[in-house]
């Protein structure tokens, strides 16, 4: 694979995921019977891009995607996703209701969780400037100036990962 291709995958990767969240399942008490998830899910706000990640004994639990029926039945039957790692991190990409059950019978201890992701709100009025097409610049000097260390410092950074020296 081209250098340059690696790096703008690997940049594309760091400036997708910068500004998302991990939320792990129960916190500390982590993905076990007798939680009350609810709880832990309603003092949380998911966007879109976030993480959701479950920490378990990979032995004894396991985590389902279901949609509503199997959430509210715990069943897995149609599940759209499971993982058994013990250590599971699912993006959550879609803004919509998720279901998440375990599905070795713990659901019907409390191991479920219901989680709604918004949408990335949108950035402050006071960082939108009004514009018209008058105006001779796009940017503030200083602005531009940033912009241009910042691609610099990227380029830097990824001929150095990649082993190569810009002469």
């Amino acid at each position: 694979m081209d250098l340059s291709v690696l790096f703008l995958l690997l940049l594309a990767a760091v400036a997708t995921t910068v500004n998302a969240t991990d939320h792990i399942v129960g916190a500390n008490k982590g993905w076990n019977p007798g939680i009350n998830y609810t709880l832990w899910a309603n003092n949380q706000t998911f966007y879109a891009g976030d993480y959701i990640s479950f920490r378990y004994k990979k032995t004894e639990y396991n985590v389902f995607l279901v949609n509503e029926t199997g959430y509210d039945n715990c069943t897995i039957e149609g599940a759209l996703g499971n993982w058994t790692s013990g250590k599971d991190f699912i993006m959550l990409n879609e803004t919509q209701r998720y279901y998440f059950i375990c599905g070795t019978g713990g659901c019907l201890n409390g191991m479920k969780v219901s989680v709604v992701v918004h949408p990335l709100p949108s950035p402050p009025m006071s960082a939108i400037v009004p514009r018209h097409s008058s105006e001779k610049s796009a940017a503030p000097a200083a602005a531009r100036g940033f912009r241009s260390l910042l691609a610099m410092s990227f380029a830097f950074f990824g001929l150095t990962l990649c082993g190569s020296v810009w002469i």
